[in-house]
């Protein structure tokens, strides 16, 4: 039995940094404990170092600030070497809101140990871009009727407005082709299958938004 009560481990539970930045790796699959196969994706989650705390009293709300990632130092700036001083040549800079009650550091660590087998988590990253395409693939049109002599108008959008409508315009907002892809994605509800801070990997079930070598954000539900 743990020395703590119900109630204190929920109140440890939840002042753990449950949070985290890596980068998508590939899909693969594992053999879950039924003999069913799984389908995961893999997250390489290097380190993420805390570079700033901010509190409600000196900031107007409670945050923790992650550096993740890696560049080379000349592609970073003066203002920002001057906030992260030697912690790190971090290839970006993530903010999580909190609510005041994590106990953290300038120079704290957060690996793959934040998360353990069954975790629910929130996923969010860039989808992939899939340029300019047409409203049967970037809203799921019907198109036209493949009969009663239509001849060209298989995936063409139809009207897109007139008279009476929206007064001979075309109205705002009309769905139409333009350009897809590329725009934050957040999925709710995925589970950890695998999280093993010694080889700095996390397994998710299912698909994760963007192509391989996205960074992807993952928060504790």
């Amino acid at each position: 039995m743990s020395p703590l009560g119900e109630e204190e481990l929920l109140t440890v539970f939840k002042n753990v940094m449950r949070f985290l930045i890596g980068t998508k790796v590939k899909m693969a699959q594992v053999w879950g404990e039924d003999g069913k196969v799984v389908p995961v994706t893999v997250i390489a989650v290097s380190p993420n170092t805390v570079t700033q705390v901010k509190t409600a009293d000196k900031d107007g709300y409670s945050a923790i600030q992650v550096g993740f990632g890696e560049r080379h130092p000349k592609n970073i700036n003066k203002p920002l070497r001057g906030h992260i001083k030697t912690l790190g040549n971090f290839a970006g800079l993530k903010e999580f809101r909190t609510g005041g009650s994590l106990a953290a550091a300038v120079g704290d660590k957060i690996d793959a140990g934040a998360f353990k087998p069954g975790d629910m988590v929130t996923v969010s990253a860039t989808s992939k871009g899939k340029g300019f395409q047409g409203g049967v693939k970037r809203h799921g049109f019907h198109g036209g009727s493949r009969t009663h002599g239509q001849k060209h108008s298989e995936r063409e959008p139809g009207g897109i407005g007139g008279g009476g409508r929206a007064g001979g315009r075309v109205a705002k907002g009309l769905r139409m082709a333009g350009r897809m892809g590329g725009e934050r994605v957040t999925i709710k509800g995925l589970k950890v299958i695998q999280a093993d801070a010694a080889t700095a990997t996390i397994l998710i079930k299912g698909a994760v938004p963007g192509p391989r070598g996205t960074f992807v954000e993952i928060r504790g539900n």
